[in-house]
């Protein structure tokens, strides 16, 4: 006689489950989130049963109605839990043999929650990928939008966070935009490995029915099917895959945001921060945070985190199925939340943002254009190492004198190097020296356009895709 006939894996047990390992095993407030993907798995599964004899035809339309009725259930709020339900499945498969009697308990068979859990979570990620694929390109529109509008605007470029050149705001802005383009197409790339089908694998070794395993593939949408069982109930690369892609997208929300933050200051000003995305202060009236930025800086790090530490988890595993596997989903639906999150808010700073052009333009200083110095002796035919030693004497001296590059007189240039003549004057011009790096990928106005048109393209081609 069953000892415990409440729970799925009754039956050969018979002292009471200890209460903190109860708490401990349940998932489902983490997973109820599967609710309709595990009855999309469900329906079918009991599709390929009836195809191998297992249900009559009467008995399939019952157990399929009764699976709607469920999902309606979930979907209106309607449904009710047990202390014995462990997790969605379990919600589920009850639930189900409540409405329609012991048939409900057929749709188990030659089914584990290992090939079933896997199923549901590789069903819920697809839509999940395609989902800040969609936003993805939202922000990508929102930048090319602003870099059109800005094109003509200039300002410091940097590296070591110490003025460099002078370049577009466009082709800085830009340079975020091609890297969300990459992440865009890491998430293309991951969703193959996650648009594969594990259903039919059972526990471990697989489906004893004969179910056709290829057309389940077909009936849930998916593109292939894992050929062993045993990868098939104990992967979770997919898991780490997504993490990971996802973590990077993060890195690169959170420099933007860290770029966006300092470009607001008082002290720099080449940006204003939309009120909708800004805060107060509670003490001090006058202050308006950037804490739209700051929080999208804030999660990338918990993004890595739920990347990290799922790693850890999985890193000192024995194969196929272990209990740690659990915490898949947690890891899974924080990233994916999170991430969304920090790309809407993105696309919405990005939108609203004020570009000050006067503060940009003035930021511009003439040791910015120190190496257009080096230039201006190359093209006479100084080789580059020397012409690079006399810009930095002309800086040097510059420093010394506490001027402007364009001050250092005639005479000075000629001393350091004789190759100086008149038309070194025309050095002194922003515009010019922008318009100089006309090479693919430089910052002069065509080379600009050439990157709006490529992140275009690219998005033209991946809402087809998408379609």
């Amino acid at each position: 006689m069953a000892c415990d006939e409440k729970k799925l894996w009754g039956g050969r047990f018979c002292k009471a489950t200890n209460e903190e390992l109860v708490k401990l095993n349940k998932s489902l407030d983490v997973d109820r989130r599967l609710f309709a993907e595990d009855i999309e798995g469900s329906c079918a599964y009991a599709k390929a049963l009836f195809d191998r004899g297992i249900y009559t035809k009467g008995e399939l339309e019952k157990t399929l109605k009764g699976l709607q009725q469920v999902l309606e259930e979930w979907k209106t709020g309607k449904i009710t839990f047990q202390e014995s339900d462990e997790d969605v499945h379990t919600v589920n498969e009850r639930r189900l043999t409540e409405l329609i009697g012991e048939i409900g308990g057929k749709l188990h068979t030659g089914r584990s929650r290992n090939d079933q859990v896997v199923t549901d979570m590789r069903l819920w990620l697809k839509k999940a990928i395609q989902e800040l694929q969609c936003i993805l390109v939202e922000v990508l529109r929102t930048i090319l939008q602003r870099s059109r509008e800005k094109i003509d605007v200039l300002m410091p470029g940097y590296t070591h966070l110490q003025r460099a050149q002078a370049v577009r705001f466009s082709h800085w802005l830009l340079s975020y935009g091609f890297m969300l383009k990459n992440d865009l197409e890491r998430f293309q790339d991951v969703l193959k490995r996650v648009d594969t089908l594990p259903l039919g694998s059972g526990a471990i070794a697989g489906n004893p029915l004969g179910v056709d395993r290829h057309a389940l593939a077909r009936n849930l949408s998916f593109s292939s099917v894992i050929p062993n069982s045993m990868t098939a109930v104990g992967d979770r690369d997919f898991i780490t895959e997504f993490t990971f892609v996802s973590s990077m997208c993060a890195v690169h929300l959170s420099r933007l945001a860290e770029d966006l933050i300092i470009y607001s200051t008082r002290e720099f000003g080449f940006v204003s921060i939309s009120e909708e995305f800004s805060t107060g202060s509670s003490l001090m009236p006058q202050k308006r945070n950037p804490d739209s930025l700051e929080l999208i800086r804030g999660i990338s790090g918990q993004i890595f985190g739920n990347h990290a530490g799922f790693m850890m988890t999985l890193k000192g595993l024995p194969s196929t199925y272990n209990k740690d596997l659990q915490s898949d989903k947690t890891s899974m639906f924080s990233t994916f939340d999170n991430l969304f999150l920090a790309l809407k808010v993105t696309q919405g700073v990005l939108a609203t943002l004020d570009v000050n052009e006067e503060q940009c333009q003035a930021a511009l200083s003439y040791e910015t254009l120190a190496t257009d110095v080096a230039y201006y002796l190359v093209r006479k035919g100084i080789p580059f190492r020397v012409a690079h030693h006399a810009s930095g004497e002309v800086v040097a001296y510059a420093e010394k004198e506490n001027i402007p590059l364009k001050d250092v007189p005639l005479a000075v240039f000629k001393k350091i190097n004789p190759a100086f003549g008149e038309d070194v004057a025309k050095i002194w011009n922003f515009e010019n020296s922008v318009e100089q790096y006309s090479s693919f990928g430089g910052t002069s106005r065509q080379s600009v356009e050439a990157q709006l048109t490529n992140l275009e393209d690219f998005i033209a081609e991946t809402t087809f895709k998408s379609q």
